[in-house]
């Protein structure tokens, strides 16, 4: 019994070991980095098209050693709740392992903490940004890939500095034009064929 009691009892310590290992909330990260991004409030902007320049740094009322345990720096850009509404793939959670918040990539960077300088970015929107409303965080990872601080650049309620992307629809202008012509070209095809043919009727019946 005794032995049996033991077994469970590890199994059971190794189930936590493994539920609780890995997993970052996003409500226990700290708020470190200032975060900046081009585009302004309601601006729209065009996937494959423009660009977005993106600026962090450590905030510099922070106390020395504050950003010692940083190793990478990821810059990602992230929906905002209007274009989560209704979206269960892009919905928020706080497991970070499970958050579909920011699932595009800007950059990854390492870190450096002795450089104090605000450090820079620009990124040319990519073509399979879908259109949505967005805003830019910055996540801070430590040596074993863990979230340990971020910084973005709307306020905690995700409602303000957003902007728009307008994504590619695939079809180019040219193609479009090409369609209409060729709907016109069928359309006057057609007018032309019964033309013909009620000619060819015509003259049948003046013939007999």
């Amino acid at each position: 019994m005794a032995a049996h009691r033991l077994v469970v009892a590890s199994l059971l310590i190794f189930c936590l070991a493994g539920t609780c290992y890995g997993k970052v909330h996003f409500s226990s990260l700290k708020t470190t980095l200032d975060v900046t991004a081009s585009p302004k409030q309601g601006q729209v902007l065009e996937a494959g098209t423009d660009k977005i320049t993106v600026t962090w740094a450590l905030n510099k009322t922070l106390p020395t050693g504050t950003d010692s345990a940083y190793k990478t720096i990821k810059v990602k850009l992230c929906y905002a709740p209007i274009s989560q509404k209704d979206r269960a793939w892009r919905k928020t959670e706080d497991d970070l392992s499970r958050d579909k918040t920011c699932q595009h990539k800007i950059v990854a960077k390492p870190y450096d903490a002795s450089n104090k300088t605000v450090q820079r970015f620009e990124w040319v929107i990519e073509r399979d940004v879908p259109k949505a409303t967005y805003f830019v965080r910055t996540y801070a990872f430590d040596s074993n890939g863990e979230e340990v601080a971020y910084g973005q650049t709307t306020d905690a309620k995700k409602s303000s500095n957003l902007f728009e992307i307008n994504s590619i629809s695939g079809r180019h202008a040219s193609l479009d034009i090409c369609s209409v012509c060729f709907s016109a070209f069928s359309v006057v095809a057609l007018f032309v064929f019964f033309y013909i043919e009620k000619r060819k009727a015509k003259s049948s019946s003046s013939s007999k």
